[in-house]
């Protein structure tokens, strides 16, 4: 059963749209924002996608003036996985961090900010990130719109119900495994992974993180997407990853139609989890759209083996949890408690502390070897098409956090077409080209060499024009 009666909703504007409506005087930035707080409180009890809010806050920053930038009087919401909202909890998803409240934006929210948007509040995470469904602990599980039983996904699974619930346009999102892109194909959304170094983490410094964990957003379009990772994406001075700059602002990049393309289309693993027949079917008919716009489809095995990629891997974002908790207690002053993190979690921390030091640098040395070998891909093709997800949308309760062993079994399934481009360091993008026979969406994931976001914005473009998608439920 879905939360929300789509005649309710009707279609609402995107980010775009919206900012214009704002500056062409049909609406005000008042209007706008009175109208998306009225829908997070009448709609969010049944999502528990948003777990904290400034409403009085962003009202008095629209009455007080925004600062006239391309999205002025947009609401957005922020995914509380290490990107701070001054003034509210940035809990991580975890009772370890309940009370901690930092007194600073973060300055990808800073930029929103500057864009004119306006902050009204954070959305739910699964502790640390570690899950690719949103059912913490300490916030409680966030439901899926479209079918309250059905998990949205994680880690951003908060901010992809919201914004396919139409409480706000856009929200904040991050992706360490596929934590964008997996939330954005069970919500029916676009969902960009930036490549590593696009979009900063400041003030926080990742530096163990930072190869693999990325911060961007949901979109119901891609043109709310480009616009984004413009506003996002200017380098801070400093910044020890680097990533080339577009010749062209990636909003532009992503209003014109690729040249033809050479697509190489990944369904099957020499050694991995199968994909559900639907999930494939939905994957060869956007394989067939591509070829009807003009591009040329190479089947190809899979150049990655899913559990390598995760065996070698998986120390660059256990080390850098770890750390986080570490640090923690020692801000608290004391030993870890019984209570403080969740099975699943207390048990990869138990491990990842354990490992020594040469372990991270055989992980780093790993995910450059790992990206040579998925970037010949490249030297033959411009963009791999693969699914998103290997499985359907799942229900609530499958991948549980108290009972590690579901986690275990299940987990590897949902991140295996995913995670190998946070290793790789490249950017990825869920497109919602199908829904299955549940009427559940399903997204299709293309991939791109490292710095090429514009070419991969620029294909979706062109696939949204051919194939629009419902943008709502």
């Amino acid at each position: 059963m879905s939360v929300i009666d789509a005649h309710d909703l009707n279609q609402p504007l995107d980010a775009i749209a919206l900012a214009a409506s704002i500056r062409n005087g049909e609406t005000t930035a008042r209007e706008v924002v009175d109208e998306a707080i009225a829908r997070i409180e009448k709609h969010d009890p049944a999502l528990n996608a948003v777990i904290a809010t400034r409403f009085d806050e962003a009202l008095a920053e629209v009455d007080a003036g925004l600062p006239d930038g391309p999205l002025r009087g947009v609401p957005v919401l922020v995914k509380d996985l290490n990107m701070d909202v001054a003034g509210l909890p940035s809990t991580r998803g975890s009772r370890l961090f309940a009370e901690h409240v930092p007194d600073r934006d973060s300055e990808l929210v800073a930029r929103y900010k500057r864009a004119g948007m306006v902050v009204l509040g954070t959305t739910n995470s699964p502790e640390f990130g570690l899950n690719a469904s949103t059912e913490p602990q300490l916030h409680g599980p966030t439901h899926n719109p479209r079918d309250l039983t059905r998990s949205p996904g994680g880690s951003s699974g908060g901010s992809a119900a919201a914004v396919a619930a139409g409480l706000v346009p856009v929200a904040h999102a991050s992706d360490g495994g596929g934590s964008i892109r997996i939330p954005a194909s069970m919500n029916g959304l676009f969902g960009l992974k930036p490549s590593r170094g696009r979009v900063t983490s400041a003030p926080a410094p990742s530096t163990l993180s930072g190869p693999a964990s990325v911060h961007h957003a949901v979109t119901t379009t891609v043109r709310d997407s480009a616009l984004l990772l413009d506003i996002s994406s200017a380098r801070l001075p400093g910044t020890a990853i680097g990533v080339p700059t577009p010749a062209q602002s990636f909003a532009t990049l992503a209003a014109q139609s690729p040249r033809p393309l050479r697509i190489a289309l990944a369904t099957a693993f020499a050694d991995g989890p199968e994909t559900d027949p639907e999930v494939l079917a939905i994957v060869e008919r956007a394989a067939a759209l591509c070829e009807s716009l003009g591009h040329t489809v190479v089947p190809i095995e899979a150049p990655w083996v899913p559990g390598e990629v995760s065996a070698e891997t998986a120390p660059l974002m256990g080390i850098a949890f770890t750390v986080a908790v570490q640090d923690r207690l020692a801000v608290l002053g004391r030993e870890l408690l019984d209570d403080d993190l969740e099975p699943f979690t207390r048990q990869l921390f138990e491990h990842y502390r354990a490992l020594p030091a040469t372990a991270l640098s055989r992980s780093l040395s790993a995910a450059q070897r790992i990206g040579w070998e998925v970037g010949a891909t490249f030297e033959q093709y411009d963009v791999l098409l693969t699914p998103t997800v290997a499985r359907r949308v799942p229900p609530l309760g499958l991948l549980d956090t108290t009972h590690p062993e579901s986690i275990y079994q299940h987990a590897a399934t949902f991140s295996a077409w995913t995670s190998v481009f946070n290793a790789t360091g490249m950017p990825a993008m869920s497109v919602p080209l199908g829904t299955d026979s549940d009427g559940l969406p399903v997204g299709v994931q293309f991939a791109a060499d490292l710095g090429e976001e514009g070419l991969l914005l620029s294909l979706a473009g062109q696939l949204e024009a051919a194939a629009p998608w419902a943008r709502t439920v």
